[in-house]
């Protein structure tokens, strides 16, 4: 291995980093960056982490408690004698409370077809307690007894119409009861329904606004 000789004319000795005669340096170093400390890691914030909305579906444990809440409100009142001649409005601020309930519990603005989807689901709960209520009375005073009943609200209010008369007599069957309260069901599955989906999108409409 041949000796290292500086400028000089000093030898140096293997892997020398300098002279030792006149100090100059014989190779480079290098010398390594410093690493940034940049702390601790970033932790995300909890808006960030936060999973986006559930829609108003039944999936939706808010969804179903706001609609439960408001359509437990409109079947007590459609089923208190006098109070139930605004039914109709009954069923349309369930849908609008719903949607103001919902926006009160989770801070969501509900577009109008959200509001519609909520208000359906309202409609829905509110159809379903109203029929568990009637089929019980049904129970209770039975086919007959309700029979009897209607033949006496159609008594009351003179009614004397010979089609009317002859449906009643008809009812006294129980195949024919059954398919008038199955008919009875479907209508009133789809007013209610409708009404509170109405009332579900002028609330989110209304509510959009503010």
């Amino acid at each position: 291995m041949m000796p290292d000789f500086c400028t000089c004319g000093a030898e140096l000795p293997p892997d020398a980093r300098f002279c030792h005669k006149c100090g100059k340096p014989q190779r480079e170093e290098t010398i390594p960056e410093p690493v940034a400390d940049d702390g601790p890691p970033a932790v995300p914030s909890p808006a960030a982490t936060r999973a986006p909305p559930l829609p108003p579906t039944f999936r939706n444990p808010i969804a179903v408690r706001v609609g439960l809440s408001a359509a437990s409100i409109a079947a007590m009142l459609i089923s208190l004698p006098f109070v139930n001649y605004g039914s109709l409005i009954w069923l349309i601020c369930a849908g609008f409370g719903s949607v103001y309930l919902y926006k009160w519990r989770t801070g969501q603005l509900l577009t109008v077809r959200g509001g519609a989807r909520l208000g359906w689901i309202t409609g829905v709960l509110s159809f379903a307690i109203l029929t568990i209520l009637h089929a019980l009375s049904l129970a209770l005073v039975g086919v007959s007894g309700l029979a009897a009943e209607w033949r006496r609200q159609l008594h009351s209010m003179a009614v004397q119409d010979s089609n009317v008369r002859g449906a009643m007599q008809a009812l006294e069957s129980p195949g024919a009861m059954a398919i008038m309260f199955l008919l009875a069901l479907i209508f009133l599955f789809i007013v209610f329904s409708l009404l509170c989906m109405a009332g579900g999108a002028l609330g989110a409409k209304i509510m959009s606004k503010d």
